[in-house]
């Protein structure tokens, strides 16, 4: 299934993407979840019951996708989402030679996963703007990354076991300061700054996506090609991640987790191209549309 959320005048509201057009949840029947966070913790029993409105849905219900506002997913998450750092090897090579890197202490490739968090007021939508006057350094930067949706959550999940536990995948685009990120010697700050967390357009379940390693991600800043990858090229697999992050960390139905973005950021130029109002950068992952945005 492929899941957005949409705005009305009520707020944000659910909606179901099929092939012929956009299905609001409200207009499915009244017992459908509120929100897809709602959705997500529901489980297994919500999806079917989502599938069975959908399956019967009345006649007049659709409604055209180009009539809708389409926000993040996730508008608000529950939790911060939980990031990746350097998780491919082209990657982790240019961010260590870009001088932008204060965590690496000489080390290139990471033996275990480096995880931050982003906050969730950075998250913005598709087609909406990134605000480059939050970052007073002129240092603006993006990386398209594949994210992973946590359905049923859990403490000690193994790698095994850590598939069982993915909902869905979603696009997100990790804009950074990059001269605040090197200033503060982590990367909290330096990530998370309002609207520097684009999210969409929409969710795929994992159903959907089979095998998820032959997903691949490109990046483009008016219309040139920057960043080129499959998933599976990441150093450390989704498995990994879920059971390096659950070791220590209950996750809960809804926790969104950056998987790490693949090289060709603006650091990664001699000299570097960092983002510039009227930009325009879009990042695309197979079958899960393009998220489109505009720095102001």
């Amino acid at each position: 299934m492929r899941l957005l959320t949409i705005h009305t005048d009520l707020g944000p509201a659910p909606a179901v993407l099929t092939k012929t057009g956009l299905l609001p949840f409200s207009a499915l029947g009244p017992d459908l979840p509120a929100s897809l966070n709602d959705l997500v913790a529901g489980g297994a029993a919500a999806l079917a019951r989502l599938q069975s409105a959908v399956d019967a849905a009345p006649a007049g219900a659709m409604m055209d996708l180009g009539a809708a506002r389409i926000l993040a997913p996730f508008p608000r998450p529950n939790r911060n989402i939980f990031c990746i750092g350097k998780n491919y090897r082209d990657h982790a090579a240019e961010f260590q030679n870009s001088g932008f890197d204060a965590s690496s202490q000489g080390q290139a490739i990471p033996d275990v996963p480096i995880i931050f968090t982003k906050a969730t007021t950075s998250v913005t939508g598709p087609d909406t703007a990134i605000d480059s006057t939050l970052d007073p350094t002129n240092t603006l930067d993006y990386e398209g990354e594949l994210a992973v949706i946590i359905g049923p959550g859990g403490r000690g999940i193994t790698a095994e076991r850590a598939m069982d536990h993915v909902w869905g995948y979603t696009i997100v685009n990790d804009i950074t300061a990059r001269e605040t990120q090197l200033r503060h010697k982590q990367w909290f700050i330096g990530k998370s700054a309002d609207t520097f967390c684009p999210m969409g357009p929409f969710v795929v379940t994992a159903d959907e996506v089979p095998e998820v390693g032959a997903l691949v991600l490109a990046t483009e800043v008016n219309g040139a090609p920057r960043q080129k990858a499959c998933v599976a090229d990441l150093i450390f697999d989704i498995p990994t991640i879920i059971a390096t992050l659950s070791a220590a960390i209950t996750l809960e139905p809804g926790d969104i987790i950056a998987t790490g973005t693949p090289s060709g950021v603006g650091i990664g130029f001699a000299p570097p191209q960092f983002l510039r109002p009227g930009d325009r950068v879009c990042v695309t992952i197979t079958g899960m549309g393009t998220l489109e945005n505009t720095v102001i």
